[in-house]
This record gives structure tokens, C-alpha cells and sequence, in this order.
């Protein structure tokens, strides 16, 4: 009998909403950043996002999707979703708000559904890689095909 794949809450949410996408694992024990993984699956930088959680001054959660190489700057990105300001999620609070790991964290399944924003160039790609929610899954979809499981929009939210 074939062994049941251990699929992610990032897949089973993609599946349901008929959204393709292909899987890419690699050996992970820990946090690894996305550059590395980039190198480490062969993966141009630029086709790499990751997921970065913040807190507004009204205590409300958002998610950023960016490119790898890039920082946020958190005053586009408060101006985006209408916050005074901006900062980081606490490490130790990812998992209790989201339900991903660092490194797993994805903008697809979170425990709620927090204002997703990507960067505006995504829309330029023909493909995207994320995290797909768990440490060592890598996924590969549509950007716009992304941006609709996370029910996101788009803005420039990179420090240039």
C-alpha cells in the first residue's frame, strides 16, 4: 500500500480551491533563510517570496509577501493597510498567531485570515515559489493564483 503523502494545511487549501500547484522538498531541520533555500533547490531570487508577519499600532496582524533579497519598509507597508505603524510579529508569537514555524510560514491557511499584502512585481512572474507551510516544502503556483488563495493585494511595499 502506497504511504499517505503528508500534505500541508498550505495544500489541502489549494486543492480545494482548485488552485494547481507543484511541491518542491528538500532537507530542513531547522530555519533555513530563503536564499539559502533558493540556492539549495536552484531557484532564481527573484522568483522567491517570503511571508513576513507584523503587528500594527492597533495591535491588528498583517502579512507581507516579498521577494527574498528584499527588506519591507514599514511605512509604505503601514500605508498600505491604513496603520499608523508598523513592526515585526515577536518570533516566539509566530506559531500561536499563525500556525506556521518560522521558515514554514506561509500566507496561505493561517489560523485567521489576516490582510495579505505582496509586493507589486509579482504580477510580472509567470511563476512564484513560497513556503508551503512547513519546514523543507517549497510550492510553485501562479502569483495570481496566490495572491486569490490568500485573498490578497498587491502594492510596493520594499524599502528601495
Amino acid at each position: 500500500m502506497a504511504k499517505k503523502e503528508n500534505k500541508s494545511n498550505a495544500m489541502r487549501i489549494l486543492e480545494r480551491s482548485k488552485i494547481p500547484y507543484e511541491a518542491h522538498t528538500y532537507e530542513c531541520e531547522e530555519f533555513t533563510d530563503g536564499a539559502q533555500i533558493a540556492d539549495k533547490l536552484g531557484l532564481p531570487h527573484e522568483r522567491v517570496y517570503k511571508t513576513l508577519v507584523t503587528v500594527g499600532k492597533s495591535r491588528g496582524h498583517y502579512v507581507f509577501v516579498i521577494p527574498i533579497d528584499e527588506e519591507i519598509d514599514f511605512k509604505k507597508a503601514a500605508k498600505a493597510v491604513g496603520e499608523k505603524s508598523l513592526e515585526m510579529l515577536p518570533l516566539k508569537d509566530l506559531t500561536a498567531v499563525t500556525g506556521y514555524v518560522r521558515g514554514g510560514c506561509t500566507s496561505i491557511g493561517m489560523k485567521k485570515a489576516f490582510p495579505t499584502v505582496f509586493q507589486k512585481e509579482i504580477e510580472e512572474l509567470d511563476r512564484v515559489f513560497v513556503s508551503g507551510g512547513r519546514l523543507g516544502l517549497q510550492l510553485e503556483l501562479l502569483p495570481a493564483d496566490l495572491i486569490r488563495a490568500a485573498r490578497g493585494s498587491v502594492a510596493d511595499v520594499i524599502a528601495r
